[in-house]
């Protein structure tokens, strides 16, 4: 079998980036191949959210380079180009917006259509198997949001991101306000999504349930140094 020559999905190599924090954000080296998933720790909330801008060519970096799929996020040159290399991501953040005066099914439908209110028959099917797959009440899908949990809220950002079937999950402290019991059930879940689908992703977490839940591999970053250390060998809460 010939080898696969496939560039890395996200490599990072000398980064780094002023922003709002004490120190620049310094990451040495990282890189993910197609279905590799990866935990990495030691980057609190405007740090996370900064690397997933930095990965997603929304920033770039004042040192270093940031590469997607082979390709520098500073040959971006349009807004056209940077919306298509967006297709390769599905992103679980809480800083995206959650429309809580509209029902979970017309949330579920914002990645598919703009026709959200209400959802129409052709999309609906879809927006069922998305709140299946991500483990949502199919039975819940005509209440709105506002009146969900935490954890199920987690759940429709998961939804959203898989909507368009990207090659990797960009997870930004997914579990942050939820207990550990609710943290280890994500986890597990999110594996038995990523085996099936062959993805990728990279998850920015301080949960320890949640990393040790998901699975993959496991590292922390040395936020002075910018190095990426392996963390003890990945286990799962079963």
């Amino acid at each position: 079998m010939a080898p696969d020559t496939d560039p890395p999905l996200i490599e990072i190599a000398g980064l780094r980036k002023h922003y709002g924090g004490l120190r620049p954000l310094r990451v040495n080296a990282l890189r993910i191949a197609a279905g590799e998933r990866l935990t990495l720790q030691g980057l609190d909330a405007e740090a996370a959210e900064m690397l997933v801008l930095l990965v997603t060519g929304a920033s770039v970096p004042d040192e270093g380079e940031v590469r997607i799929a082979g390709r520098d996020t500073r040959a971006i040159a349009t807004d056209t180009e940077w919306l298509v290399s967006l297709d390769l991501f599905g992103m679980v953040t809480g800083r995206a917006v959650l429309l809580d005066g509209l029902p979970l099914e017309s949330n579920l439908a914002l990645p598919l259509t703009l026709s959200v209110d209400p959802v129409a028959p052709e999309i609906r099917d879809a927006v069922t198997a998305l709140a299946i797959e991500a483990g949502l009440d199919v039975g819940a899908l005509t209440r709105e949001v506002s009146e969900l949990s935490e954890a199920d809220r987690v759940r429709v950002h998961l939804a959203r991101a898989l909507a368009l079937n990207p090659k990797v999950l960009l997870l930004e402290h997914p579990t942050a306000r939820l207990t550990p019991d609710e943290s280890a059930a994500f986890g597990r879940h999110l594996a038995e999504i990523g085996e099936r689908r062959a993805l990728a992703w990279l998850a920015l977490t301080e949960d320890e349930a949640f990393a040790g839940a998901v699975g993959g591999q496991r590292r922390r970053l040395a936020p002075a140094s910018g190095d990426v250390r392996t963390e003890r060998k990945a286990w799962r809460l079963w």
